[in-house]
C-alpha cells in the first residue's frame, strides 16, 4: 500500500476517534458544539467572496463547511505523516501520536485565531483539554493506524 493510502486511511480513522472523543465530551458533560468552525467558514467565504445565502440556509451552510474544513485537516495530516514517514523512518505511534494531534490542533486553532474567532489566549484550562484531549486521541489513532498499515 503506498505511503498517501495509508495516511488517508490512518487520518480517516484519526478523524473519527477525535469525533468520538468530543461527542463523548460533550456527551458527558452536557456542552453544547462549538461555533468556531462554522464562524471560520463564514469569514472564509465572506474573503473568498462566496455567498452562502441567508438565514438558516447560511447557517447549516456555515456549519457544514466547518465540519468539512475538520476532515479536511484530518485527512491532511495523515497524508502528509504518509509522506514525512517514509522518508524519516520508523517512530513509534506513542512518540509521534502526540506531535500529530499538535498539527492537526494547529491546522484547525491557527486559521481560527488569524481570523479572530477565538482568542487561545484567552481560554480557560477546561477550554484548553476539551481541544487538546480529541487532538491527542486524533494524533495516537493516526499514528497507530499507519503502523498497523506498515
Amino acid at each position: 500500500m503506498k505511503p498517501v493510502t495509508k495516511g488517508l486511511l490512518a487520518g480517516a480513522a484519526g478523524t473519527v476517534a477525535l469525533n468520538i472523543t468530543t461527542y463523548g465530551d460533550m456527551l458527558l458533560r452536557g456542552r453544547a458544539s462549538s461555533d468556531v468552525p462554522a464562524e471560520v467558514a463564514d469569514r472564509l467565504a465572506d474573503r473568498a467572496g462566496v455567498d452562502l445565502g441567508d438565514g438558516e440556509a447560511k447557517s447549516n451552510r456555515e456549519q457544514a463547511a466547518g465540519a468539512l474544513f475538520g476532515y479536511v485537516t484530518g485527512l491532511g495530516v495523515g497524508v502528509a505523516y504518509g509522506l514525512l514517514r517514509r522518508r524519516s523512518g520508523t517512530v513509534p505511534a506513542w512518540a509521534i501520536g502526540p506531535l500529530l494531534g499538535a498539527v492537526a490542533m494547529a491546522g484547525s486553532d491557527v486559521p481560527a485565531a488569524a481570523l479572530e474567532v477565538t482568542d487561545p489566549t484567552s481560554w480557560d484550562l477546561t477550554s484548553w483539554a476539551s481541544d487538546m484531549l480529541p487532538h491527542l486521541v486524533y494524533g495516537l489513532a493516526t499514528a497507530s493506524v499507519y503502523e498497523v498499515l506498515s
